[in-house]
This record gives C-alpha cells, structure tokens and sequence, in this order.
C-alpha cells in the first residue's frame, strides 16, 4: 500500500510529501512523476497541486511540469540558522566578489549535499546548474569537499560508500582517491574542484568556523575554467573565510572541529 494512503494520513501530511518529492536532478516533475513518486491518487496529487500553486509554493511551467515556486524559497531563506550567517558574509563576499568578478558562493551542509545560502555573480560569468537554494553534490562541489572533509567519520564513510555519480568525464567518484582528497582538505582548509561537476567550471573553496572551532560553512570562487589561476585565488578565498569565521567569533588557535553546526544529518 502506498504510504500517502495510509490510514490516519492528513493533508498537511500529503502537501509535504509532493514538496519534498523535489530534490537533486528532479526539480521540475510532472503530475505524473508526483503521483508515482508519492502513491497518491491522481485526483487527489492534482487538487493539492493546485492548492499549492495558488499559495505560490509550488509553480507550474509552460510545458506542464511544476517547480518548487518562489515563495516557498523565499521562506526557505529565513531559517534562522542560515540567516545570520548570511548577513556576516555580504560584507566579505562582497569584496571577494569586487576583486575577482566572478561567481562567489557561499553554501552550508544539508542532510547528503551542499546547499547554497548566498551568491554574488557577474553577467558574464560561466554559467552554473544550481542557484541560490539549489543543492550540489558533496565528492564533486568546491564547497561539498570542504564540507564533507570535516564532517564526521561515520557520515564521510557513509558518503563515499554511496552512489557517487559522474556529471563530467572529470568527475572524481572514487572512494580511495576521493578520501585522499578530502584528507587534504582537512588539513589545509581548502578545496580546488576542475570541471568536475559542470564542463568548463573550476573552483576553489574554504572552511568557514564558528566560535567553537566546527565548520559551519564554506565559501567558493567559481570561475570559468582557464580565465583565472586558482591557485592565485585561494588566498582571497582564504582570507574571506578567515574574516566570516571572526564575524562569527572564531579567533586564531581555536582547534579546528569536526562536524557542522549547521548539517542536517
């Protein structure tokens, strides 16, 4: 049996099982991608969407298919745990952004991905999957590798012993070398991804730390790959994470934690 038909199930039960339905790489579906994802009878999935469409939390696009609507993402940016957060980095990412003029992201860890909170981007910058709210993928993100390098061992473990996928022929989805990686990162704090989660997109990414040492975000540069040398970048992107982690009262010689004050797992 369905689990949407189970007895005692109420409506607000329901609403938020079509929500939720969207995730990672199914952010537009159809009502008939809904109805098979939740169980739910076909009438009942489309009088809730419709529902949800007139709150403006769901939207449906000119081929059929609906997406997470704008009001939703706009209540979605008040989470007090990101929203503070946010209004310490500006400054920073705002300078970071000044000085190299390219994409300046910063992101938290959420559940098994990384979902930005923050962005700064200039027009001519190279294009991106994923917008404010969007989730990217831990092992092939700038800013997943640095979440995931200091997260805990049982969640790292679990991870990279999951489904991997490759979004580019540079993806990395070896455990052995993605662990390799992600020891590196632990040490220095930082990450540098090669157009491994969109062709033609490089970037460099940094710990952020709370007052207790844990790293609670990262921030990234994302550039088009060959028109900026990382390498030249990291100390920017390092010196802005260093600021953003003071704002949030992290001084020098405070021991790096494990974990994230900010994950969802």
């Amino acid at each position: 049996m369905p689990r949407t038909s189970e007895p005692g199930r109420t409506v607000s039960s329901r609403l938020l099982e079509l929500l939720f339905s969207f995730r990672p790489g199914r952010s537009a579906l159809s009502l008939a991608d809904l109805v098979r994802e939740t169980g739910l009878p076909h009438a009942t999935a489309r009088r809730l969407l419709l529902e949800l469409q007139k709150a403006g939390a769901i939207e449906k696009r000119d081929d059929g298919r609906f997406t997470i609507g704008l009001r939703l993402w706009q209540l979605s940016t008040l989470a007090p745990r990101t929203e503070s957060l946010r209004a310490l980095a500006q400054p920073f990412m705002d300078d970071l952004y000044t000085a190299l003029r390219q994409h300046v992201q910063l992101a938290v860890l959420d559940d098994d991905h990384a979902v930005i909170i923050e962005r700064r981007s200039a027009p001519h910058a190279v294009e991106l999957v994923s917008q404010v709210g969007g989730r990217l993928p831990l092992h092939c993100s700038g800013v997943g590798k640095v979440l995931l390098s200091h997260s805990d061992p049982d969640y790292i473990d679990r991870i990279l012993g999951g489904q991997l996928p490759r979004f580019t022929p540079h993806t990395n989805s070896d455990p052995s070398s993605l662990r390799r990686e992600i020891a590196a990162s632990r040490t220095t704090g930082t990450a540098t991804v090669r157009g491994e989660l969109t062709v033609g997109a490089d970037s460099v990414a940094s710990r952020i730390m709370d007052g207790d040492g844990r790293v609670v975000a990262a921030l990234s540069v994302v550039v088009q790959s060959g028109s900026v040398e990382l390498q030249a970048a990291i100390p920017s992107v390092i010196a802005s994470g260093l600021g953003i982690s003071r704002a949030l009262g992290w001084t020098p010689g405070t021991p790096i934690r494990r974990g994230s004050s900010l994950a969802g797992h």
